[in-house]
């Protein structure tokens, strides 16, 4: 089905980005022979647009940075494709899409980012505040900064996240490890770490401490896989 056709309230919601299309295509077309790939493709479609029949509308649409590719409604869109295709599909594929998405950008930014040096761990602290602002402007991602302290790792937590929301909705939160994964992948490109003990969908927050690779603040908090999925550390 052409995108165009899809039936929900765009002047509230947005379609999910070609990228994140093109991702889910791949990854159906690993399952399906090539007579079956459309029919699928538009039951996810149509599994997204079933999904936006009843979900927020306060989210910014288009205006909200958020909203972009890797964002919420991607986020949405790969649920989708996980509900309908969830008998075949692979907890590792959807990391894989997340991942196709949002880490281009750190990869560009590595080839000059170093969270090692004061610059650039000041620039990255003026990046959260500015999300943070935006964050307040829409009600979305309730972000919180702490102050910056040039000595210590820089420390930031999401009390409330749509797309954790959208998942325990729909019963859909087994797979937010491999949509949350992504933050530690991205850092890490930067020469950096992130530190989680807790996420949205299993606690009250989401928390992000950010320091160097080679911080000796890591030493006493060791990443680990949960039961769940979920990288996160002592």
């Amino acid at each position: 089905m052409r995108d165009n056709k899809l039936q929900f309230n765009r002047s509230c919601h947005v379609l999910y980005s070609k990228a994140c299309k093109k991702q889910i295509q791949s990854k159906i077309a690993l399952h399906y022979p090539e007579a079956q790939r459309e029919a699928v493709w538009e039951r996810v479609q149509r599994q997204y647009v079933e999904f936006l029949s009843d979900w927020r509308t306060d989210l910014g649409g288009k205006k909200n940075f958020h909203n972009g590719a890797g964002g919420t409604y991607d986020c949405i869109a790969i649920m989708s494709y996980y509900a309908v295709c969830r008998d075949v599909v692979s907890f590792r594929e959807i990391e894989e899409i997340e991942e196709n998405l949002i880490l281009p950008t750190f990869r560009k930014l590595s080839r000059f980012v170093d969270c090692h040096k004061p610059f650039f761990k000041r620039l990255m602290y003026w990046a959260f505040q500015n999300a943070e602002k935006q964050c307040a402007k829409w009600h979305d991602y309730e972000m919180h900064v702490a102050p910056y302290d040039k000595d210590k790792p820089i420390y930031y937590e999401f009390t409330a996240c749509p797309a954790a929301e959208f998942a325990i909705k729909h019963g859909l939160t087994d797979i937010m490890p491999a949509l949350c994964n992504v933050d530690f992948a991205s850092m890490e490109l930067l020469h950096a770490r992130l530190v989680r003990k807790t996420t949205c969908v299993d606690g009250c927050r989401c928390d992000y401490t950010i320091c160097g690779d080679k911080d000796p603040y890591l030493n006493d908090h060791p990443e680990y896989r949960d039961a769940a999925g979920y990288r996160r550390n002592r």
